[in-house]
């Protein structure tokens, strides 16, 4: 805040007013945080503090005051639905995104986002910001018992993410919502240990009636600022959300509009699994285990898988561009069901896969785009001449691989490669 005052050449009394305070959301915030989990933090700034000062000033001052040696990660992801900075520092992974209160021309220290008037001129991309430490904080409040919640919490997340159906952005319900339908389970049995939340959580979401949303309160439709809040009665795009699950702070949004009648079909069909093996489990059948067990995405769900290669020469821009990528591998997904013929299925996997190649000369930089493997090395075996020519300098090539599964009808396999081929 302070460089960039002095940037703008404010006053110094102004400067050593502005303020400013970091506040964190998600699983940190709930308490079910686990060792791979990152650190969601939210930076709320006075109304002069712009995003673009953000994304200008904040990652070389952090550079600057940091040992470079902790810094394994530093990826800024302005364009984002909801931009952010996503690094690494001293091991611990943290999503940092920023907010400019427009209402604030000040943020002392023990300033909360409770008062709805802070909210005051935000437009949306800042309202989701700043509601993810209002909702986190909503959350904790609307559960009976925080302990039975938190341990419930923890399995179902596990199970979510070993049976490959956890994450937003490639059209399954993202942390949020996963806390959100849990915090309904335990709403509806208040004084229900873990072990017996879970049980209730797949019988009643495999049975769940959608698309009835899933809400821990009921939505304040007209607040003090009269935003927008989910609304099916009065807004189409509303009306579409296939599995509606609500958050509980002021203005209310829908949490998983990504999810399409495929991802949701799949995700009934794992509720209905985990369902099966905890009747088993309850009868002395089976053990605990039988629910975690790991997904079979590449080993027998798919006969056919298509990757998306996102392939860059330097680690910058490749930090920058698999995100990009990535984000589109949904909507390519959602495309090849709707508009090709026969039907066809397509799931996207939810995470890519990293590689480092290096490669000798242009032929092999395309083989390597191609998706082959023949050139692959371990990161920390890579040659750090980025950037170099094809006169006989290695060049380090950083891929990163997306891919989805595919059922096709019967001998339909070349008809979709030749659509496939004409659409790109």
């Amino acid at each position: 805040m302070r460089r960039v005052g002095r940037a703008k050449k404010f006053s110094q009394s102004t400067i050593d007013s502005l303020g400013g305070k970091i506040f964190t959301y998600g699983s940190f915030t709930l308490g079910v945080h686990g060792p791979e989990s990152d650190i969601d933090t939210l930076i709320v700034a006075p109304k002069s503090i712009t995003q673009a000062d953000f994304f200008a000033i904040w990652p070389p001052t952090f550079k600057e005051m940091s040992e470079a040696e902790l810094i394994t990660e530093f990826n800024p992801v302005p364009d984002a639905f909801v931009p952010i900075i996503k690094f690494e520092y001293n091991g611990v992974p943290i999503d940092l995104i920023f907010a400019s209160l427009p209402s604030q021309s000040t943020i002392p220290k023990d300033m909360e986002l409770d008062d709805l008037n802070m909210l005051r001129g935000l437009d949306q991309q800042a309202m989701r910001s700043v509601n993810g430490t209002r909702v986190a904080r909503e959350l904790l409040e609307l559960v009976p018992q925080p302990k039975s919640f938190r341990h419930a919490l923890r399995a179902i997340k596990m199970w979510a993410k070993q049976r490959a159906i956890y994450g937003f952005v490639y059209g399954f319900p993202g942390g949020i919502a996963w806390v959100i339908m849990v915090a309904r389970i335990c709403q509806l049995y208040p004084f229900a240990c873990g072990a017996t939340i879970i049980a209730k959580f797949f019988n009643l979401m495999y049975k769940w009636n959608w698309p009835r949303p899933i809400m821990l309160k009921e939505v304040e439709s007209s607040g003090p600022l009269n935003l927008p809040t989910w609304n099916p009665a009065h807004n189409h795009t509303d009306r579409s959300h296939l599995m509606p699950i609500i958050t509980p702070a002021y203005p209310s949004m829908c949490a998983t509009h990504s999810v399409t009648q495929s991802t949701l079909k799949i995700m009934l069909g794992e509720f209905q699994r985990a369902d099966e093996i905890i009747g088993a489990i309850q009868a002395g059948k089976k053990s605990w285990a039988d629910l975690f067990q790991r997904h079979t995405f590449f080993t027998q769900d798919y006969k056919y898988y298509l990757s998306v290669v996102a392939t860059a020469t330097t680690k910058d821009a490749h930090d920058s561009f698999h995100g990009l990528v990535g984000s589109k591998v949904r909507s390519l997904a959602k495309s090849i069901e709707e508009n090709v013929s026969g039907g066809p299925k397509a799931r996207t996997y939810v995470q890519g896969f990293e590689r480092v190649h290096q490669c000798a000369n242009d032929e092999e930089i395309e083989r390597v785009r191609q998706g082959i493997l023949d050139y692959e090395v371990k990161e920390g075996q890579a040659s750090q001449k980025d950037g170099g020519n094809s006169n006989g300098d290695v060049k380090t090539i950083y891929t990163m691989t997306f891919y989805i599964g595919l059922k096709l009808p019967e001998g339909q396999l070349l008809f979709f490669l030749l659509i496939l081929y004409y659409a790109c």
